[in-house]
């Protein structure tokens, strides 16, 4: 994956269908969809999983389920994401597939460096105030952005607060990439956000 790395995540019904959206972002440029579904029971989350994974096999975006390997290896799909108190990614890696993804979840700079061995990517927030968080979750700003990407050597994505506006910010200090829920469901073309992404990102 090359830098900017895209990450939609999922969170629930938005204004088109879910798997709706999911096609459009693989469709549009989306490296990675995350499917992060809490309320689905096993059984519909394995079908939309597999769903995904069919409707974007014509695509480079990769199909990742959210801290279930299990599910994710059921449905074929290209990786997992694991939450920052979920197993440790060696764990999973010794039992993925070749080329499987496995990212994770972290929220500074020393969790950051202990987690990254096995991990393909991590996914560092909250970055700025996000709408999906209480009024009173600390974000934790560019400064911890910064060091947690020079603590590792893997693509650090930023989560929380993403708008077309501050990546440019997010770039500069040393992301590989975004990831978001809120910035992909409103009105406008996936497409144009991920244009406007890349464009942040090359300046």
């Amino acid at each position: 994956m090359q830098p900017p790395i895209i990450c939609l995540v999922t969170g629930g019904a938005g204004e088109r269908p879910l798997l709706d959206a999911i096609v459009e972002a693989a469709q549009a440029g989306v490296d990675l969809v995350q499917i992060r579904e809490p309320g689905l029971g096993d059984p519909a989350l394995l079908e939309l999983t597999r769903e995904a994974v069919e409707a974007t096999r014509a695509t480079p975006c990769r199909i990742l389920v959210n801290d279930r390997f299990d599910i994710a290896i059921r449905a074929n799909a290209q990786g997992v994401h694991l939450r920052s108190d979920s197993f440790p990614a060696i764990r999973i890696r010794a039992a993925a597939p070749q080329g499987f993804l496995i990212g994770r979840s972290v929220h500074d700079a020393a969790e950051a460096a202990a987690v990254a061995p096995g991990c393909d990517y991590l996914i560092f927030g909250t970055v700025f105030p996000s709408a999906s968080k209480p009024v009173a979750h600390h974000a934790a700003g560019l400064a911890a952005l910064r060091a947690a990407c020079a603590a590792v050597h893997i693509p650090v994505l930023a989560i929380g607060g993403i708008s077309t506006e501050n990546v440019t910010d997010v770039a500069a200090a040393g992301a590989s990439g975004v990831a978001a829920i809120g910035l992909f469901r409103g009105r406008e073309p996936i497409a144009s956000i991920v244009a406007a992404i890349r464009r942040r990102f090359d300046t």
